[in-house]
């Protein structure tokens, strides 16, 4: 019975400091003193919504969906003029997504490499086969049997990597 009595000691211990620090950092914060009921308003409704069975899928990360593209040359032209390279590779472009597939409009992530402009040293051309960029893009799309078709005027580029 000891053991049970200095463990549950020790958590309560462990949640008063925990709030004490709250508290404290709070008032360092917004130079003002804490409202100590909405603080715990607050705590409470936090882990209840962990908890709840209702949010868990929001809470668990799900692995995205693969897709095939139908139009893998009219996206992969809209990438090439929109992020100014000088191409991009069309078989190393793939669309995933975290949306439902049976929706009208899918939210989608494209990745693609994209190659720079050959280089032309004393009157040579050299042109290398390594990509020199990974772009990342979305877009919106509709599912057509197994493939999706995305509407290239929806692209917009979310990063260019510079790869080395």
């Amino acid at each position: 019975m000891g053991r049970i009595a200095r463990a549950v000691l020790i958590i309560v211990l462990f949640i008063i400091f925990f709030e004490i620090g709250l508290f404290s950092s709070y008032t360092i914060v917004t130079s003002e003193p804490p409202d100590v009921k909405n603080v715990i308003d607050m705590q409470i409704e936090g882990i209840t919504s962990v908890i709840n069975s209702d949010t868990v899928n929001e809470v668990l990360i799900k692995d995205p969906t693969n897709l095939n593209i139908s139009n893998k040359q009219s996206v992969a032209t809209q990438i090439e003029n929109i992020s100014k390279v000088d191409g991009v590779n069309v078989d190393s472009m793939n669309a995933t997504t975290y949306s439902d597939t049976d929706n009208d409009n899918i939210n989608v992530s494209i990745e693609a490499l994209g190659y720079d402009s050959p280089n032309s040293t004393s009157s040579q051309i050299v042109i290398s086969q390594d990509p020199s960029y990974k772009i990342v893009a979305n877009g919106v799309g509709n599912m057509s049997s197994d493939e999706i078709i995305i509407d290239t005027d929806s692209i917009k580029i979310e990063s260019i990597l510079k790869l080395y």
